[in-house]
């Protein structure tokens, strides 16, 4: 006689009100279903992949617990917050996500009232979860706040500004500690749960609070027991840096146990001031190849599940990361006082090769991009010469230390910054849009935008052997298939190069769209140069050409407003010049999440779309 199969639950629940009608006993079900879904849907459609997995009875438990959207949850990130989509609504649309038109990567609150915070950069959740917090007790409601941070998030230094805030306030508010960085040892297991249930249950808070309360008036007693208490609790908990901070810690505990994660959050819901929960999870979880490399199932393409690997690339072209990985290890060879640095970005900012030929000359200082900034600084103050990989949307963070601590001090430190331009999936979060802008108003700083790889390697070159700040941006993804030159050589600073020479009009290149803008120039017989450096610009060049040409194009991946373009019309007002320019970039909004080709194609930065807006604005049809 044939066994009635289990009822299937996920596909039963659109919302978590859905999810809260089940009993208890279902949710061991749902997270399995959950997780599955989770696989099959990311393989088909690419994503964040590995942080999800890890999350999926936690998030299980929130929902389960927490009377949402009602009760406020923030993720940090949200690389882990896939499912929390697909229980929140979202199910059916996950395969769109990062794509154009899709589901966006991160929580997004235009998208969801489940998504109660926008985010991509980290270490955010703990703060706008303080804010939530007292907007709360102000307006008197009894909704709750729990802020989930993970994936390295908490070595953000902004995440410890916050913790020392709340714990101040004592805003009623629960910190969820993702602990997903080592695998659940022996001590995370049925005493530590059991210690979790006793330490968060209402018998020990009310002695907890009651023994405070009595203790007041003896200062000296009070301190005894304090200390007694934290000694005590320390045995068998890591938690006295939280409590030093003013928040009762609870943990860790087996972040994959759902009866542990249930009764433990039912408890904490009902618990006064700030509160923290260390969980420990197992990043990847439920699908092996994710298990046993987590950094490298971070993030996937389209892939089959069920080969267990992810598709081999195939083009022979390197990208820009590679090349200056390359240029890295090639000029780490030369100058023993090389030094490298990156705020948690090892794989994507191409420094694998060299963190392995030169770990003691590699710095990877977690997700703390303004540390990485001045680590550089004090560096270059000893006489070292520091490289600082970082992504152009991620040094916005220490723009403060780059004025302060380098660019002030004019000390030599190279800026790599990866990702510049359009990057598409990960959305205006990530877009490397501003970085020409924000950079260009800082005194002391060189600017170099290659069109090319190679002359990406030559700029890291040239700039490296500058004793000043400098900047070369570049973008994500393969370069255009030129020879690079193994040797290296310096550019002249400031000079740009002539590569066309055309009628009436000049158009003026700055950085890799520079193949569109050879496109252009022909079709419309424009003279064209690649400008090579956005400070200091080629005023030389700049001079001549303005002289011998009744107008003028910028093109530029990046903002317009601030940006290159907006240089090039500063130095022609100081030159009285009176020509039309029309400077052709990104525009003054935020670039959505989608394919990168797509992108450009929309935002008329594609060879044709760049044809169409020169004829247009010179009349030229």
């Amino acid at each position: 006689m044939n066994q009635p199969k289990n009822p299937s639950y996920l596909n039963d629940i659109d919302i978590p009100e859905d999810l809260r009608q089940l009993p208890e006993t279902a949710l061991g079900q749902v997270a399995d279903e959950l997780r599955d879904y989770l696989l099959n849907s990311v393989s088909h459609s690419s994503g964040h992949f590995a942080s999800g997995l890890g999350t999926v009875e936690l998030t299980i438990a929130l929902h389960y617990v927490y009377e949402t959207p009602f009760d406020q949850i923030v993720w940090d990130v949200g690389h882990q917050a896939y499912p929390h989509k697909i229980l929140t609504g979202r199910k059916h649309q996950l395969q769109t996500i990062r794509q154009t038109d899709g589901l966006h990567p991160f929580p997004w609150r235009e998208e969801s009232p489940y998504d109660t915070f926008s985010v991509g950069h980290s270490s955010t959740s703990i703060s706008a979860a303080l804010g939530m917090s007292i907007a709360a007790r102000l307006e008197n409601q009894q909704r709750k706040v729990v802020a989930i941070i993970g994936d390295g998030a908490l070595t953000g230094g902004m995440a410890f500004e916050a913790l020392n805030h709340a714990g101040d306030l004592h805003e009623d508010m629960l910190v969820i500690i993702n602990d997903n960085e080592m695998s659940i040892s022996e001590n995370v297991g049925a005493l530590n749960n059991y210690l979790a249930r006793l330490l968060s249950g209402k018998l020990y808070t009310s002695i907890r609070e009651s023994s405070k309360k009595a203790l007041q008036g003896l200062p000296t007693i009070k301190e005894l027991a304090k200390r007694t208490e934290e000694h005590l609790k320390g045995m068998v908990v890591p938690g006295t840096l939280f409590e030093e901070l003013g928040f009762n810690y609870i943990g860790p505990v087996d972040g994959h146990h759902l009866p542990t994660l249930v009764d433990t959050l039912k408890n904490m819901r009902q618990m006064k001031g700030p509160q923290i929960l260390h969980i420990m999870t197992q990043k990847g979880k439920g699908y092996a190849p994710a298990e046993a490399d987590p950094i490298g199932w971070h993030a996937v393409p389209k892939f089959n599940h069920k080969e267990f690997k992810k598709p081999a690339t195939t083009t022979l072209t390197p990208t820009y990361t590679q090349v200056f990985g390359q240029w890295l290890c090639d000029m780490a060879a030369l100058d023993p006082k090389l030094m490298a640095i990156t705020p948690a970005m090892r794989e994507g900012s191409g420094l694998v090769p060299f963190s392995k030929a030169y770990p003691d000359r590699y710095f990877d200082v977690a997700i703390a991009e303004q540390h990485a900034v001045t680590l550089a600084a004090g560096l270059a103050c000893a006489g070292f010469h520091p490289v600082v990989a970082i992504y152009s949307t991620f040094l916005q963070r220490g723009f403060d230390q780059l004025i302060h601590d380098v660019a002030i001090q004019n000390l030599p430190v190279l800026f790599a910054i990866d990702r510049a331009g359009i990057v598409g999936n990960d959305g205006a979060t990530h877009q490397g849009a501003f970085d020409l802008a924000y950079l260009r108003c800082v005194p002391n700083l060189v600017i170099m935008t290659p069109a090319d790889e190679n002359e990406c390697r030559q700029m890291l070159y040239t700039g490296f052997q500058l004793q000043q700040p400098v900047a070369v941006r570049y973008p994500r993804g393969v370069g255009t298939g030129v020879a690079l030159d193994p040797n290296m050589r310096s550019l002249p600073i400031g000079q740009g190069r002539v590569l066309r020479q055309g009628k009436q009009y000049a158009l003026l290149n700055f950085g890799h769209l520079l193949a569109e803008a050879e496109v252009v120039a022909n079709a419309l017989d424009l003279t064209l140069i690649d400008m090579r450096f956005v400070k200091p610009l080629d005023r030389d060049l700049l001079q001549t050409t303005i002289a011998t040409h009744a107008g003028l194009i910028t093109l530029e991946e990046g903002v317009i407003a601030g940006g290159a373009g907006s240089a090039v019309n500063e130095v022609c007002m100081a030159l009285k010049a009176s020509l039309p320019i029309l400077n052709i970039g990104l525009p003054d909004a935020f670039i959505k999440h989608g394919d990168t080709d797509e992108i450009r194609h929309s935002l008329h930065l594609h060879a044709d779309g760049i044809l169409e807006q020169v004829k247009t604005y010179f009349n030229l049809h």
